[in-house]
């Protein structure tokens, strides 16, 4: 015999739920089930997850969702009368059913959001077609109506099921827990079906995997209410029965009530859902009349091409390599997606808003030719198939950074531009780190604060490379110490251990927005903003799914990032332009100044974008750099892995330490960085140089060393050698250049990510270099609620002989001003705003 759960909860049911998907999955696939359902609280957040884990194991995904039932009306909103919701299970039967399940989680959360995200009545009835539904739990309305001895009003909801949903949509739900009143509402359903042609499912409301779970699921509800474990009063689970039961177990519960089993295999047979990948959903971009979106972006490039290159714009080489990425964009499908950033720009350039695009965007002409990015690909080497590789069909990634201060203005145009049913803004989930973790459990174990704290901190908190608490008592002795010193804190580490990584809470990415062809909820489920207010965050609605499922369903992502340098920069060139008479913006301001280049090697850094902490101080003091390029290395190595290697390159910079290479045909390619490996594209230009990949064959070389996969390193290894001893490099070198490959992996840095920085570092430093008065009055001004770094910056003002006059009533006003004082130098004055 066999069974399907029908009714099961993931840690996507935030802090409800302790189910793991790949052990939920591994699970059921172990207890001989052919399929799975997944029923998550109100959302689905991990349907797409859950799909591909299922499908992957051999195991039929059944999607579904428990979504909440509004008392009266889903825009009700008594707290008397509307507090309080049911619970409904749905189950998407066929492609038509999800659909309808991703319009009713939608507008759950954006229109009948109350307490929890609900629907009503008319709203499940408008959207039934391909639904399966049961009575659900005891939260149901029909289990509710039963345990409240209404059994005339069940009888009326159970009619309105049928006249809905059909017997063979409609089933009456069975479960066993130890909850008092279930025995009479199971007795009750029983009775009830006897007026219908019903068939019954039997259940298990699955909220963890396995029996010993039950624990930790009790933490998780303690989290979520704020409770401590300790209290007699708070919510719980009746018992530990709320796993996912072997079939053995629901046939000895329910075999003897006639189909309970047997129909949670009908329906698993019925309900089949198709999200595998089917191409990109990108959105219409109108072209003027006679144009197609390839001509018209040809035509914008061409415009670029003579606005950049001038006279060199005929040149073969600048021709060469536009005709060739227009090649490949075309044939990728990618037109569209270039006009859509080149627009936003281009509105951004319109409305005085400055913007930067990060990244190995830098590496396209045509980028570079609509105005996107900052970089010109030829002068600096970058490659195209580092951004957009022909051999490896995946959406382009160009992070736009705008002004802080004017972000919401571009959300705006976007909404605007392509429709509000078009753009969202994409979720992210919140887990239970270490150190949070720690803290959680901490508290719902009533372990007084300071002590909890001592231990969390014992986690080292290192941005970008969190340890686990396993790795933590590896490695760290004062946090061993704490695990043996006392039973409590051992079991405060090993229930954290086992909870951290859990799914806490939903956010809201700190940039990405999607914008689709179609209404939105035509491929995903839509979520309430999380955080800001509509002059924030003008898109209303964020996705249910993370940003890498929304990649694999082929929708158009684009960054949106706050930078305060750009409003930094915008607001100073402002003052200058007011004050001075010089235009200057991000296209003009110069990279080659020496004043900038000398203001950089003494360490004049604070407020200078990308370098002003010590240690990037201390080695542009040592570096004394004296073009763009110099500057470009020193972004690069400064982090974590290659800054080892900052010495050596500046004392082979300064020729203190001969330069040397590997083997003679390296020098064109290391020669800019004095035969020491820097960027990601170097390792390109050598297989493609000394072996003979193509570009495109390159990049997957380049992917590889990134990733250490053992054999397709192995593979790579041997067909570089093979290339390479092809052109006559020995094999001893060509391994050895390939180990030092291997070594690079760890701190591997794209050029074309680096050089844009570069660029707007020096642009920075050129600014304060000429315009200090300016350029601080700006900085303080958009700082000014970090007291900090206000402070730092006055600090830095008197040491440029800068007056900063106090706050006053009349002189000053919001931000820091420049008054212009006859007998003495310009000052800058306090701002209101920042006191």
């Amino acid at each position: 015999m066999s069974f399907v759960h029908l009714h099961v909860h993931s840690e996507y049911s935030l802090l409800d739920g302790l189910s793991r998907i790949p052990h939920l999955v591994s699970r059921a696939r172990e207890l001989g089930m052919p399929a799975l359902a997944l029923t998550d609280h109100g959302t689905m957040f991990g349907v797409v997850d859950f799909y591909r884990a299922a499908k992957a194991a051999g195991i039929k995904p059944i999607l579904g969702m428990e979504t909440y039932l509004a008392p009266r009306g889903m825009r009700d909103r008594d707290p008397q009368a509307d507090s309080r919701a049911f619970h409904q299970v749905l189950l998407a039967e066929n492609d038509t059913g999800y659909r309808n399940l991703l319009q009713i989680a939608s507008a759950a959360q954006l229109d009948g959001f109350y307490y929890r995200p609900r629907i009503d009545h008319d709203y499940l009835a408008a959207h039934s077609e391909g639904l399966i539904v049961s009575t659900s739990c005891l939260s149901g309305e029909i289990p509710r109506a039963l345990a409240d001895g209404r059994h005339d009003h069940a009888q009326r909801l159970a009619d309105w099921y049928f006249e809905v949903f059909g017997p063979e949509r409609f089933f009456f739900e069975l479960q066993a827990h130890d909850v008092p009143e279930l025995t009479a509402v199971n007795r009750g359903l029983l009775d009830l079906a006897q007026r219908y042609p019903a068939r019954f499912i039997a259940t298990n409301d699955v909220h963890y995997v396995n029996p010993e779970d039950a624990e930790l699921q009790d933490i998780l509800l303690c989290i979520q209410t704020g409770s401590l474990r300790a209290d007699p009063q708070r919510m719980r689970m009746t018992d530990p029965s709320y796993y996912l039961r072997t079939p053995q177990e629901m046939q000895t519960l329910f075999g003897d009530v006639p189909g309970a089993l047997s129909n949670t295999l009908l329906v698993a047979e019925r309900c089949a859902v198709d999200l595998d990948f089917k191409g990109y959903h990108l959105p219409e971009f109108q072209v003027p009349p006679g144009e197609t979106p390839d001509s018209f972006l040809r035509a914008q490039c061409e415009q670029g091409l003579v606005r950049h290159y001038g006279d060199r714009a005929g040149q073969a080489d600048v021709r060469r390599r536009l005709d060739y990425e227009l090649g490949v964009i075309h044939q990728m499908g990618f037109d569209t997606y270039f006009l859509i950033v080149w627009d936003l720009c281009r509105h951004a350039r319109e409305q005085g808003i400055w913007y930067n695009a990060r990244g190995s965007a830098a590496g396209s002409i045509v980028a570079y030719c609509l105005g996107i990015t900052l970089v010109d690909p030829l002068e600096h080497g970058l490659l195209f198939e580092r951004f957009l590789n022909p051999g490896r069909v995946s959406m382009p990634d160009i992070d736009l950074d705008f002004q802080d201060d004017q972000r919401a203005r571009m959300l705006e145009y976007t909404a605007q531009r392509y429709g509000r049913d078009k753009v969202a803004q994409i979720i992210t989930f919140g887990t239970l780190g270490a150190r949070a973790a720690l803290r959680d459990v901490g508290r719902v174990m009533d372990i007084p604060l300071p002590e909890v704290d001592r231990v969390a901190k014992l986690v080292p908190n290192i941005p970008g490379k969190p340890m686990t608490l396993p790795e933590a008592l590896e490695s760290v002795p004062g946090f061993k110490e704490a695990y043996a010193s006392a039973g409590y804190l051992k079991d405060l580490i090993d229930t954290a251990t086992k909870l951290e990584g859990v799914a806490r809470n939903a956010g809201t990415h700190a940039a990405g927005v999607i914008i689709t062809d179609r209404p939105l909820t035509d491929y995903v489920p839509l979520h309430r903003p999380t955080k800001g207010g509509p002059e924030d965050n003008p898109i209303g609605a964020i996705t249910q799914f993370e940003m890498q499922v929304l990649d694999s369903l082929g929708l158009l992502k684009v960054d949106f990032r706050g930078l305060s340098t750009l409003t930094v920069m915008a607001r100073a060139c402002e003052q200058i332009q007011r004050r001075h008479g010089v235009t200057l913006d991000i296209h003009s301001i110069p990279l080659d100044d020496p004043a900038t280049f000398e203001l950089l090697g003494r360490g004049d850094v604070l407020g200078v974008f990308q370098v002003e902490g010590a240690g990037m101080r201390r080695n542009l003091m040592d570096m004394k750099p004296s073009s763009l390029a110099h500057i470009v290395a020193m972004v690069a190595l400064y982090r974590p892995g290659p800054i080892e290697f900052i010495p050596e390159y500046i004392r082979r910079m300064h020729g203190e330490e001969p330069v040397t290479y590997r083997h003679p045909a390296l020098a064109p390619i290391l020669e800019e960085t004095y035969g020491i490996t820097v960027y990601q594209e170097q390792i390109m230009y050598t297989a493609m140089q000394l072996a003979g990949y193509s570009a495109s064959e390159a990049d997957f070389l380049r992917k590889a060393v990134a990733k250490k996969k053992a054999e397709a390193l192995h593979q790579e290894r041997e067909r570089f050698v093979r290339g390479a001893v092809a052109n006559n490099i020995p094999p001893a070198a060509a391994n050895t250049i390939f180990d030092d490959w291997e070594a690079f992996a760890r701190y591997g840095f794209p050029k074309g990510h680096a050089a844009d920085y570069a660029v707007i570092c020096v642009e920075t430093a050129y600014l304060k270099a000429h315009y200090p008065t300016e350029y601080m009055a700006a900085l303080m001004s958009v700082f000014k609620a970090d007291t900090d770094k206000v402070a730092l910056y006055i600090v830095d003002c008197r040491r440029m002989g800068i007056e900063v006059l106090p706050p006053d009533v009349n002189a000053s006003g919001l931000d820091f001003d420049i008054e212009d004082r006859p007998q003495a130098k310009p000052a800058i004055r306090f701002g209101l705003a920042a006191i």
